[in-house]
C-alpha cells in the first residue's frame, strides 16, 4: 500500500475521532446548562411535545381544537319561534362563531332544515320519503344562506358549500375545496346533508368531519348535555359528563341518529354536546372547559 493511501486513512480515522469526541462535548455541555433532550417520537410519528400541546393548551388559553365542525340545527335558528328564522339567534351564533374564528379556530358549519320542513314529515303527508328528504335538503340550503349573510355581516369571510348543485347561490360540495378555504382562514357551511335521502344532516355532520380531518363534532342544542330521559320533560333526568358511544346506542340516548354515532364510533370521532343558547358556551367548549357531555369511545 503506498504513504498516501496510508495517511489519507490516518487523517479519516482523525476526523472521525474528533466528531465523536465533539458530540459527546456537546451532550455534556447541554446537559450541564439544564437544556432538554429531543423529544422522543411515538409509533404514530408526533413527539412527546405535540401529544402534550392539546393538554396544555387549556391552561394557557389556548384553543385546544384547531378544526372542528359546528352541528346546528334548524330549530336552534327559529329561538322562541316554532317556525322560520330569529334573527336576534342568527346574529347571536354568528357573534358566537366569530369569538372563536378570532382564537385561529377553523370552523365548518352543517345546518338542518327542521325549521321549514324536515324529512320525516312525508309520512302524514303523503309524501315519497326520497322526495321529502330532497324537500328537507333545500330547507337547509335556506339556512345556510341566512347563516352566510348574518357570518359576513360579523365580520367572517364564509362560504357555502352544497351537496346539491345550485351554483347561483352556492359552491358545489368538493372536500380540497373546503379544506382550503377553512386553511384560509373562511368559515364553511355545509348544506343540503349528503345530497342523498335516507340520510340525516347528523350523519353529514359526522361524514363531513371525517373528510375534513376535523378534531371534534360539536353539537349545538338547547339542554347542557347528554340525559338519560328528556330533561326539559323529565324532572329528574341524570345528566351524563362523558358517555361512549356503545351506551349511547344501547340506551338509545337521542344524541345523534345511529348512523351518525356509528360512523362517528368507528373512526374515533368525539362528540361535543352543550347548551347554545347560553352565551359564551361555544368559547368555553373550544378552550376545554367542562361544558356540556363528551362522547368518546372510553
Amino acid at each position: 500500500m503506498c504513504h498516501r493511501c496510508v495517511r489519507l486513512r490516518g487523517i479519516s480515522a482523525k476526523i472521525r475521532a474528533a466528531r465523536g469526541a465533539g458530540s459527546s462535548v456537546t451532550k455534556k455541555a447541554a446537559r450541564s446548562r439544564g437544556q432538554k433532550a429531543p423529544a422522543s417520537i411515538n409509533s404514530k410519528g408526533k413527539s412527546s411535545i405535540q401529544t402534550a400541546v392539546a393538554e396544555n393548551a387549556a391552561a394557557n388559553g389556548a384553543p385546544v381544537y384547531q378544526r372542528l365542525v359546528l352541528k346546528l340545527s334548524g330549530e336552534s335558528l327559529s329561538g322562541p319561534q316554532e317556525f322560520g328564522l330569529h334573527k336576534e339567534t342568527i346574529q347571536g351564533i354568528s357573534h358566537e362563531v366569530k369569538e372563536i374564528c378570532d382564537l385561529g379556530v377553523q370552523v365548518a358549519i352543517v345546518v338542518g332544515g327542521g325549521n321549514f320542513f324536515r324529512g320525516t314529515r312525508q309520512k302524514e303527508l303523503a309524501i315519497d320519503r326520497a322526495t321529502g328528504d330532497y324537500m328537507g335538503m333545500l330547507a337547509t340550503v335556506i339556512n345556510g344562506l341566512a347563516m352566510v349573510d348574518a357570518l359576513e355581516k360579523a365580520g367572517c369571510h364564509t362560504r357555502l358549500l352544497s351537496a346539491i348543485e345550485m351554483h347561483q347561490v352556492a359552491e358545489p360540495f368538493i372536500r380540497r375545496r373546503a379544506t382550503r378555504h377553512l386553511e384560509k382562514g373562511r368559515v364553511v357551511i355545509f348544506a343540503a346533508g349528503t345530497g342523498n335521502p335516507y340520510f340525516s344532516t347528523d350523519t353529514a355532520a359526522a361524514l363531513r368531519a371525517m373528510e375534513i380531518k376535523a378534531q371534534v363534532i360539536l353539537k349545538a342544542t338547547r339542554v347542557d348535555g347528554v340525559y338519560d330521559a328528556d330533561p326539559e320533560k323529565v324532572e329528574g333526568a341524570t345528566k351524563f359528563e362523558r358517555i361512549t358511544y356503545l351506551d349511547v346506542l344501547q340506551k338509545g340516548l337521542s344524541v345523534m341518529d345511529s348512523t351518525a354515532i356509528s360512523l362517528c364510533m368507528d373512526n374515533q370521532m368525539p362528540i361535543v354536546v352543550f347548551n347554545m343558547t347560553v352565551p359564551g358556551n361555544l368559547k368555553r367548549v373550544v378552550l376545554g372547559e367542562q361544558v356540556g357531555s363528551t362522547v368518546t369511545a372510553a
